[in-house]
């Protein structure tokens, strides 16, 4: 670094204007509030929204901590600096350059983070993956898919529950429905949306050829209760059954996974994951309100298309990545030509650069459309 004076001052600019940006200082009066709410002797009598008011807490905490952290950071790093530098002491010049370039490093995923300014980018979510045509093949890919999403909600101290899930007939799964918590989980999940295509030579065809598999990714935004949807009771038919699964005293001998269709769309979801019936109606509701919710903003974006003469993405159906194993190793994104010849550790769940490129991407069209 030739000028690490400089560097530092571009840093001490950079976190005014992401301050500025973020609006800071709301942030921290609404963390400091939501602090006084959880010390209240009573916060824990409701307990729905007591875990909804730490999840906001927690996703507040993620933006105002490291902010504050790197104020404190690069004011300090200043004076160093100006002493470092006046006493020539190359040795600690040296050393600040690299606290410097972490510096930089905290900032840059920050910055990211202002991207995720859309609606319910900040709310948990529903992570989906239903296997394509193809029968054993794109089963056992759905299933390869969903243990390189579990290695990324690790790697990132996302909380994950099932919620439901179908297994294939020989091997691997034909869906899946996951509960994700987390800050910003729908913002960076709904980057994964789509399409997934898979090329390698099949472990299941005694002749090894070649073969492409595809498997699709849903993200749905956990809305709160209040608002924004309403369903009517007479709209929806309910069915219980016994839930399936491995073990456990409570599994077979009740009715208590829940299927819920809504009958004008007919849209259907269900969970079994919970241990009472009222836990699972609970959360296949908040499943169905995510996509009518969807329905009716691909509904405005079908209408804004009309209108601008654009074509809108549809993401569910818009291939995004492909994985290909054989003949070569290359994990391509369609969407921004981000690409890596290391499958292995993409399919063990190293996929914030590809989540990262796509949202710089979108933010490049929506500043130039």
């Amino acid at each position: 670094m030739e000028n690490p004076s400089a560097y530092l001052e571009q840093l001490r600019s950079r976190v005014v204007a992401l301050k500025d940006s973020l609006d800071f200082a709301g942030k921290q009066a609404r963390l400091a509030e939501l602090h006084r709410q959880l010390e209240q002797p009573d916060f824990w009598s409701d307990q729905e929204r007591a875990q909804k008011t730490v999840g906001e807490l927690k996703s507040l905490k993620s933006v105002v901590e490291p902010m504050e952290r790197l104020g404190r950071e690069t004011d300090d790093l200043a004076d160093l600096l100006e002493l470092a530098e006046q006493e020539e002491d190359r040795s600690l010049v040296a050393e600040m350059t690299g606290q410097l370039q972490s510096i930089g490093s905290e900032l840059d995923k920050l910055e990211l983070q202002k991207l995720l300014s859309r609606p319910h980018d900040e709310s948990d979510c529903f992570f989906s993956i239903q296997a394509g045509a193809g029968g054993t093949e794109s089963c056992d890919w759905a299933e390869m898919l969903l243990r390189m999403y579990l290695k990324y909600f690790q790697n990132t101290d996302y909380d994950v529950e099932e919620v439901s899930r179908r297994d294939g007939e020989e091997a691997g799964i034909q869906s899946v429905t996951l509960h994700v918590k987390g800050p910003y989980a729908y913002g960076y999940l709904s980057c994964e949306m789509g399409v997934h295509r898979l090329v390698r030579i099949s472990p299941f065809d005694s002749q090894h050829r070649r073969h492409t598999s595809f498997a699709s990714v849903d993200v749905m935004p956990e809305l709160d209760d209040e608002g924004e949807i309403e369903i009517r009771d007479e709209d929806l038919r309910i069915d219980f059954f016994r839930a399936g699964g491995a073990g456990g005293q409570h599994v077979n001998k009740v009715s208590s996974a829940v299927r819920i269709t809504h009958l004008p769309s007919g849209i259907v979801v269900g969970c079994q994951n919970e241990r009472s019936q009222h836990q699972n109606r609970r959360v296949a509701m908040q499943m169905l309100k995510a996509k009518l919710l969807r329905l009716e903003e691909q509904k405005r974006d079908a209408e804004l298309a009309k209108i601008v003469g654009e074509k809108g993405e549809i993401a569910w159906g818009n291939q995004i990545r492909s994985y290909v194993l054989q003949p070569y190793q290359m994990v391509k994104d369609h969407r921004t030509d981000h690409q890596t010849g290391d499958t292995g550790a993409v399919l063990d769940g190293d996929i914030q650069a590809f989540i990262e490129s796509y949202l710089r991407e979108r933010a490049r069209q929506r500043n130039h459309g």
